[in-house]
């Protein structure tokens, strides 16, 4: 009389057990997943904020220097193989945004030409990965190195190197001693000069001041002014 429902329960029992061994399995599971999510999480917010930009233009770069490799043992020309895939629309589309970027607006500040000329030499920079490989096995921990680690004085550069800056400055210096040319004349900007001493002059006061003056100078444009 009573085995039937000891039966019952002991399935009820087992099921209980059951359902509460699959939320342990999944609890732990969930965990880990957690923790996976917060170690790739930490990773990335320790990552420059450019980072993705500069993974894909250093791809971009692997690619173009293997595709170089190719034309060369197949005796093409680079240049040549890579215009005639580019169509006449992608090529009228891409001059016209490099005039719109990085316009030059003439000297403005030390400042302003020392970041210029910045963002011009390291975009000519080409990443030796054999190189970089080759000292990451040399250094081995040091490699990424932490408060304790003592690197200052340890690395030589190589000749090859030394020679590439060398004449990177000595170009710069060649670039520097021809350099002499007019800014271009914007046709459109408004005429507020007499001579030329006189339109230097205005576009220093504009530059200091012009924040601090442009009310006044609407009210005037304007006829508004008290």
């Amino acid at each position: 009389m009573y085995e039937p429902t000891e039966t019952m329960a002991s399935q009820k029992r087992e099921e209980r057990l059951r359902k509460f061994r699959d939320l342990h399995f999944k609890r732990n599971e969930a965990r880990k997943l957690n923790h996976q999510e917060v170690v790739e999480e930490d990773k990335r917010l320790k990552l420059p904020s450019n980072w993705e930009a500069k993974k894909a233009r250093l791809e971009y770069e692997l690619v173009v220097d293997q595709k170089k490799k190719e034309c060369a043992a197949q005796g093409e020309d680079y240049e040549r193989v890579t215009l005639l895939e580019v169509s006449a629309e992608d090529a009228d589309r891409w001059e016209r945004k490099k005039k719109k970027k990085n316009p030059d607006p003439g000297f403005a500040g030390y400042a302003e030409a020392q970041l210029r000329q910045y963002q011009r030499l390291t975009k000519q920079i080409r990443p030796d990965m054999e190189g970089y490989e080759r000292q990451k096995q040399e250094c081995g921990e040091d490699f990424h190195p932490t408060s304790n680690s003592l690197l200052h004085g340890t690395h030589v550069p190589s000749r090859e190197a030394i020679d590439r800056m060398q004449e990177d400055v000595e170009k710069q210096i060649e670039k520097r001693s021809k350099y002499s040319r007019r800014r271009a004349y914007n046709d459109d900007a408004d005429i507020d000069y007499i001579n030329e001493r006189n339109a230097k002059f205005n576009k220093k006061a504009e530059r200091f001041y012009g924040k601090y003056t442009a009310e006044i100078k609407q009210n005037l444009e304007r006829g508004t002014a008290v």
